[in-house]
């Protein structure tokens, strides 16, 4: 302001420059209000169901005359990505499960025959072994992620006993 008001004493309120945070941080799932998180699980569920629909109908993919069935790795990515998501939301890592958990629960009922004995995860060569691939690469991503963290200290190590 140059030395225009160098004689006044200053005006500033602190109570109007002050910042405050008008919520928690994102890491704490207590702060949050539950039915946002029911509903944020619940859509998380539904993208494990249609993970598991997506991976099963791209299954029969062929690059020439080579089935290439990429489609298991993309959709256990995916499914580690939704676990990811869903360990932001909550403290249990069963609920945290919960896309995987409905993605299994979709690929069984994709391998079970359907009217007319309509087969969704089969055929011949590598495609036979379609529904184990699907969940070896499926599970296993989102298995990684699920996996129970450590602590910073390592049990194996013994600590060195006092004199």
């Amino acid at each position: 302001m140059g030395n225009r008001l160098s004689g006044r004493r200053t005006r500033q309120r602190p109570d109007l420059i002050t910042t405050k945070t008008s919520a928690g941080p994102a890491a704490d799932a207590g702060t949050t209000d539950p039915a946002i998180r029911i509903v944020v699980l619940t859509l998380l569920a539904v993208d494990g169901i249609l993970s598991a629909l997506t991976a099963a109908l791209l299954m029969p993919a062929y690059i020439g005359a080579v089935p290439f069935p990429v489609s298991a790795l993309i959709s256990g990515l995916v499914n580690a990505a939704l676990v990811w998501a869903a360990r932001g939301w909550t403290r249990s890592a069963r609920v945290a499960g919960l896309p995987l958990w409905t993605w299994l629960l979709t690929v069984t009922v994709m391998s079970l025959g359907g009217p007319g004995d309509d087969i969704i995860l089969g055929g011949r060569g590598v495609l036979a072994y379609s529904v184990l691939l699907l969940i070896a690469f499926g599970v296993v991503p989102p298995a990684w992620v699920l996996r129970p963290r450590r602590s910073g200290r390592r049990p194996d190590r013994a600590e060195p006993r006092p004199g």
